[in-house]
């Protein structure tokens, strides 16, 4: 063991030690909830190890960072493009500066990316609190995050994915039928979507709510998914315009693959409205910039950014949170939505 290189952190003694990183946390601080002869192991395990107690998390009983942390676990390229993640920073970021708080931003570049740089952040204190995005089902970050409470987070998501954890979230399902509505009163009984990564969660519950509203409605659906990237927007938008009878309107979880997608559409000579209606599921700059300009289901991503941040700081604070709803929806009707081609 005394070979060990690099820095030793509680995961290294939990794993040696074989007990789980909290009965470590525990032993180490010299707090109740393990027996002696458990407090005893770990300490030699962590001599031997040769770990030694980290500045920043000895003083955060003390102290605070007056730091947030946030991964984004996001291609660059997309990022570099996506509005959404950039309103919601704004929004975090403007809060934040008002606390004299600021935040921690790191690229991840996979699941397992992710959690070492949340067990750094746990074992180091580096952050107050964390926020959490874009959850899977059964995201495996949730587990270890309720398995060490003493780091507070926040997750953005449906309150279904998020284990109990303090939770801002959105009614994706009003959202969804607003859409829908919006389509149906225009005549349109054949749409289409182009929804984000089947994986992710609020995919899921999107999936879900499209599916139940366009079977009451007697709406024929299809669903593709991709990966909010412009080219996977444009590549489903030609897919779904290649059968018969093709979708006389598509609605796009994000607006990059709208605009994308509205592109495409022109471009094999389909005309939108005549022809096709085109839908944002977010708003944005680039959907009053597109010509015709895009329908869009808005929300203020500023001000949800706002909100998670007024409500990490209230974790930080030892303050109850369980989950708040962002700002609702509004369905922004523009020229690229209209009345249903006569014939589908």
């Amino acid at each position: 063991m005394a070979g060990n290189k690099g820095k030793v952190t509680i995961f290294d003694v939990a794993k040696a030690a074989g007990v789980s990183s909290s009965a470590v946390s525990y032993a180490l601080n010299g707090k109740p909830g393990v027996s002696e002869a458990t407090r005893a192991k770990v300490l030699r395990v962590a001599s031997e190890l040769g770990w030694k107690p980290n500045g920043a998390a000895q003083s955060l009983a003390e102290s605070k960072t007056r730091r947030i942390g946030l991964i984004l676990g996001y291609d660059p390229k997309l990022l570099s493009v996506e509005p959404y993640m950039m309103g919601l920073i704004s929004g975090l970021g403007a809060e934040l500066e008002e606390h004299d708080y600021s935040m921690l931003v790191r690229l991840s570049i996979g699941e397992e990316d992710e959690r070492a740089i949340i067990e750094d952040w746990i074992a180091t204190g580096n952050v107050d609190a964390l926020l959490l995005t874009n959850l899977e089902i059964g995201d495996p970050r949730v587990d270890l995050l309720k398995e060490h409470p003493t780091m507070k987070a926040l997750a953005i998501a449906d309150a279904s994915l998020t284990g109990g954890l303090p939770t801002l979230t959105s009614d994706d399902a009003a959202a969804c039928g607003m859409a829908v509505q919006h389509l149906y009163e225009l005549g349109h009984r054949n749409i289409a979507r182009v929804a984000g990564p089947e994986e992710l969660g609020h995919s899921y519950i999107r999936d879900a709510a499209f599916s139940e509203i366009t079977s009451e409605l007697g709406i024929k659906y299809r669903c593709l998914h991709a990966d909010y990237t412009p080219e996977a927007g444009a590549d489903a938008t030609r897919r779904l315009l290649s059968v018969s009878p093709r979708p006389t309107a598509i609605i796009y979880d994000n607006d990059v693959m709208a605009l994308a997608g509205e592109s495409a559409a022109n471009q094999l000579g389909v005309s939108v409205p005549g022809d096709l209606s085109i839908m944002s599921w977010d708003d944005s700059f680039m959907c009053t910039a597109a010509h015709p300009n895009i329908t869009a289901l808005n929300r203020d991503i500023v001000e949800a950014g706002r909100m998670a941040a007024a409500l990490m700081l209230k974790l930080i604070d030892g303050e109850e949170v369980g989950v708040v709803e962002e700002p609702p929806y509004h369905l922004r009707a523009r020229e690229s939505t209209g009345p249903a081609p006569a014939e589908a």
